[in-house]
């Protein structure tokens, strides 16, 4: 901790900050001390009760060096929050304005940034009519968001950002569909990574595409989907498939922040596979309950393809610790009707195994088997095969012999494309798929 780096308490209900303390950190926050009133509910003025408010402000008040921020370890009402300024004098963060607060420092394309303003502008809505409130009542609150509106003009504000804002997410959501559209009639498979924040999963993005996306250990690193070509050792050998990278899930988000990334989420929702990522080297408890996070989720916002669950970062764990974490996941059935495979995404331990279990799920998945002349057209067409199609044997002999498998919506495609180079289709058959 560095004398400049920025002070913070926690305020709490129970002992249970150690996630707040991270997102704190993830904003630069040192958390100097915490204070825990244990209570089944909140106060209803203040969220804890009058004799622990004057302990914190006299806290604040002597303090050295000087706090800058109160975070509060729950969801404050608009009163609540109002209360607790007001007494402290300081900026006060309930943990939803935290993690909004993070949102906004990683929100680095465009299509990010709309969905954090978005979600921003929902959380200050009832703030603002709360000061609308007071202020008609003769008190004389600061705006939460600075500037030279008068509260009610704020207010008014917020309603036609928040309409324009959805209309620009709106076309953006209408060209990701196209997008997705084309991808399709071309024969790409889409897989998607989803799980909860920080588990490895842009690390896992890079072990599977052999890209460079950013890894940062820090909380909500990615925000912006990423996609990439998967791509395997032996070229040809391997359907097309993109793999996307999205936003991280945390416990008890309120929906209307789920609504403003819904066409980043849609790119979950839409796979033909997801790939749920979780951070193995943590206690096994809190694993379980971060995958049960995770899959919840992925049920709000409606998601039926098949899930594969990646627990990474094996490589911090012994041989018995990760025995012990796979027979807690199966006795408590967290990982219950999914495929479980424990990977290391940092040393590329069994990443091969994970690809192969992608591709054995993606649907819709024909076999052809098609016989080709030893022709200029024939080989320009074998070409293209080893770009849109796993190509699973070829045999040179009286002519070209040669088995793919490829996506549905290609067939027809590859079958004109076969006979326009002299060739016929000898076999077609589609793969058994079970869900």
């Amino acid at each position: 901790m560095t004398t400049s780096q920025k002070q913070a308490i926690i305020v709490s209900l129970s002992e249970n900050t150690t996630e707040l303390a991270e997102l704190a950190d993830t904003l630069d926050y040192h958390i100097q001390k915490t204070f825990v009133q244990p209570r089944s509910t909140p106060e209803a003025n203040s969220f804890v009760g009058s004799g622990k408010v004057k302990e914190i402000h006299d806290y604040i008040t002597d303090a050295d060096p000087k706090i800058d921020l109160v975070i509060v370890n729950g969801e404050l009402k608009p009163s609540q929050w109002f209360t607790l300024e007001k007494e402290f004098e300081i900026e006060v963060y309930d943990r939803i304005r935290l993690i909004l607060a993070i949102f906004a420092e990683h929100a680095d394309h465009q299509e990010a940034k709309l969905q954090v303003r978005l979600a921003q502008l929902q959380y200050e809505r009832p703030h603002v009519r709360e000061l609308i409130h007071r202020a008609r009542s003769g008190e004389h609150p600061g705006l939460m968001a600075g500037g030279e509106y008068q509260v009610d003009d704020y207010y008014e504000m917020i309603k036609r950002q928040v309409k324009k804002i959805g209309e620009e997410l709106d076309r953006i959501r209408d060209t990701r569909e196209l997008q997705r559209k084309t991808r399709h009639q071309s024969g790409f498979y889409a897989v998607s990574l989803a799980g909860y924040t920080n588990a490895g999963k842009s690390s896992l993005m890079n072990a599977l595409s052999g890209g460079s996306v950013k890894v940062e250990e820090r909380l909500f690193s990615t925000l912006s989907t990423t996609t990439r070509n998967i791509t395997d050792k032996t070229e040809g050998r391997s359907l097309p498939i993109l793999l996307t990278d999205t936003v991280g899930f945390i416990e008890n988000l309120p929906s209307w922040i789920v609504d403003a990334f819904h066409s980043t989420l849609e790119e979950i929702e839409l796979a033909d596979v997801v790939v749920v990522v979780v951070d193995g080297s943590e206690d096994v408890s809190v694993v379980a309950k971060k995958l049960q996070v995770s899959l919840s989720e992925l049920r709000e916002i409606g998601v039926e393809a098949p899930l594969i669950i990646a627990i990474n970062k094996i490589d911090l764990l012994s041989a018995e610790e990760l025995e012990r974490l796979m027979q807690y996941l199966a006795r408590h059935e967290v990982c219950a009707d999914h495929v479980c495979l424990p990977i290391s995404a940092k040393q590329r331990l069994h990443i091969d195994t994970l690809l192969e279990t992608i591709t054995s799920l993606l649907p819709h998945q024909v076999e052809l088997l098609m016989k080709l002349p030893a022709s200029k057209a024939a080989n320009a067409f074998l070409s293209e095969l080893y770009r849109k199609t796993k190509v699973m044997a070829v045999s040179y002999d009286d002519g070209i012999l040669v088995r793919v498998m490829c996506h549905d919506a290609i067939k027809g495609r590859l079958i004109a494309q076969c006979h326009r180079a002299q060739g016929s289709v000898v076999e077609e058959k589609a793969k058994a798929f079970i869900h």
